[in-house]
């Protein structure tokens, strides 16, 4: 009924107390047919605070819990803390640079999130925002391909990537989508401002809610005959074209 090496808390009494001491819940694991007033106050919880959880085979829970006694309950915990979208501007705008951000609408592959978790900390990218579900996890295999990179950068969760884009145009921050669906290309854009980028996810790329909102829109150039780079590849390309402008602006 605790933790063990893989951020997994079992048990039910655990899993309460580990939502109730602001641990980042990644996943909630149930056994079908569970009730009683524990039952229910997890369930509350799980509800109250967004956790997504779904109902295994017991044999799902056996193997994550090491077979110890996990009464039907298994919680996998995120291995890092998410920050706030008020305190990542906040102490964004305090720092002495050019503030740098990254929303990622829905990217799922696990691989690309890592690798772009790793790009955006060598391009000096102050800090990842993802909506709260249908991303790609903080997990291990992330952390893996971030090469610890996910440690370093802040990462934040919001609703709904326009709820982060009224903060940060709030906060006179410009934004910028990354799209072929615009004739300009991102080499005729100012980076050396306040910015903010989004990615599209792998097989939809940017919501077109979210496309009306920008500043502005702008796409990489493509000159074979596959219409789109791997995301975590623009990504790369848009990130190093902010790099090269601030340091040798326009």
């Amino acid at each position: 009924m605790s933790h063990n090496s893989n951020n997994i808390v079992f048990g039910l009494r655990a899993i309460i107390e580990a939502i109730n001491s602001s641990q980042t819940i990644e996943k909630v694991f149930f056994q079908k047919g569970l009730q009683g007033s524990i039952y229910s106050e997890l369930t509350s919880l799980v509800k109250k605070n967004n956790i997504t959880s779904s109902f295994v085979p017991v044999e799902k829970l056996e193997s994550l819990s090491k077979f110890q006694n996990h009464q039907g309950a298994v919680a996998r915990i995120s291995p890092i803390s998410f920050v706030s979208i008020e305190t990542l501007i906040e102490t964004t705008i305090e720092k002495d640079k050019t503030p740098l951000f990254l929303l990622l609408d829905h990217i799922t592959d696990v691989r690309n999130f890592g690798a772009i978790i790793r790009t955006a900390e060598c391009t000096g990218v102050d800090g990842i925002i993802i909506p709260e579900s249908g991303s790609a996890p903080v997990n291990a295999a992330t952390i893996k391909t971030s090469a610890g990179a996910a440690f370093k950068v802040p990462i934040c969760k919001v609703n709904h990537i326009k709820d982060a884009l009224f903060h940060l145009q709030a906060s006179e921050i410009t934004t910028l989508a990354a799209t072929e669906k615009t004739n300009e290309t991102i080499y005729n854009i100012d980076m050396n401002v306040p910015l903010a980028i989004i990615m599209g996810s792998e097989d939809r790329g940017i919501n077109p809610s979210i496309l009306r909102m920008v500043d502005y829109k702008a796409k990489l150039p493509i000159l074979g005959t596959i219409e789109s780079l791997n995301v975590s590849v623009a990504c790369g390309a848009v990130l190093y074209e902010v790099v090269r402008q601030r340091r040798s602006p326009l």
